[in-house]
């Protein structure tokens, strides 16, 4: 290989820094707070120890199944995304990406999961492709279902179980049940995140729940979304036997919901992206905060 090739084969700080724009890494914060969650109260359950060394590692797994899903929804919608005023200037439309540097970003993102998983336990590596499908299902969804939400909801699910076996090594129905929120939170607020984007849906033929049934409609979904998560997630509470401090999270939580529908409106989407980004942002670390003082209350060891 001649000194020219190498240095090509070398990825520059701008490419990596594009590929973390197209994956939107920051946006671990909503998922990777309830990973936390269910690794910490199965350690609680196991020896009331935080155990780092798995802790990390289920962080890699995370993050790493999580940007394999977004480089590949990216991929998979770069056509629809160059279609719509809203996409245009994301980075595999206007090249500062190319499709072969994010599917080797995609490829290198999997590894690095099945690698995690494989280190964490043998059930974890055994279900770790199960995890994959939906993943790669979702960016299909909105090309034959009105409810590609539900198949994101699905797959995020999915976070806080793996999180939990990856400690246990055995499966968890109070996982289950956190996974469920988890799911249903996130398919309810994608169904706010869609509403910006319905007349470019329906003048190209993307299916979704606001363009199929309307923009209130879709708001009244993200509402029940939100209530059933609110429900679930009391479910979990009393299941795994929480403490004051959780509950309190759940108040704030409730508190949250009620302000992000408030600030939404069939005929006022002005702040959309403080309802989406910022509210449930912060709904994910609010209780991840509470969660953790509980544990470490009730003698969770450091």
């Amino acid at each position: 290989m001649t000194a020219s090739a190498s240095a090509a084969a070398v990825p520059r700080p701008g490419r990596t820094k594009a590929f973390l724009r197209l994956v939107m890494i920051e946006h671990s914060v909503f998922a990777l707070p309830f990973a936390y969650i269910a690794s910490l109260t199965a350690m609680f359950q196991w020896d009331r120890t935080i155990h780092w060394g798995r802790l990390l590692l289920v962080t890699v797994a995370m993050v790493g199944l999580r940007t394999f899903a977004m480089a590949c929804n990216r991929i998979i919608d770069r056509e629809i995304d160059a279609r719509n005023p809203r996409t245009a200037g994301r980075e595999l439309v206007t090249g500062a990406v190319t499709v072969k540097s994010a599917w080797t970003g995609a490829l290198i993102a999997v590894v690095i999961f099945l690698g995690a998983a494989a280190l964490l336990n043998p059930l974890c590596l055994a279900l770790a492709p199960i995890a994959v499908v939906p993943m790669v299902v979702y960016p299909y969804g909105k090309r034959f279902t009105n409810f590609p939400h539900a198949i994101l909801g699905l797959a995020q699910a999915m976070g806080p179980v793996g999180a939990w076996i990856a400690i246990s090594g055995s499966w968890s129905w109070d996982a289950v049940i956190l996974g469920l929120a988890v799911g249903v939170w996130i398919g309810g607020f994608d169904l706010i995140f869609g509403c910006q984007d319905v007349q470019a849906d329906r003048a190209h033929g993307v299916k979704s729940v606001p363009a199929r049934f309307g923009i209130p409609a879709a708001l009244h979904g993200a509402r029940a979304s939100h209530a059933v998560t609110t429900v679930l997630l009391v479910w979990y509470a009393l299941a795994t036997g929480v403490g004051v401090f959780f509950w309190i999270g759940l108040v704030i939580v409730a508190v949250a919901f009620l302000y992000e529908h408030s600030i939404v409106r069939p005929h006022d989407l002005s702040r959309l992206n403080r309802a989406f980004f910022t509210v449930n942002g912060f709904i994910g670390i609010a209780l991840f905060v509470c969660a953790l003082l509980d544990l470490l209350v009730r003698g969770l060891t450091v």
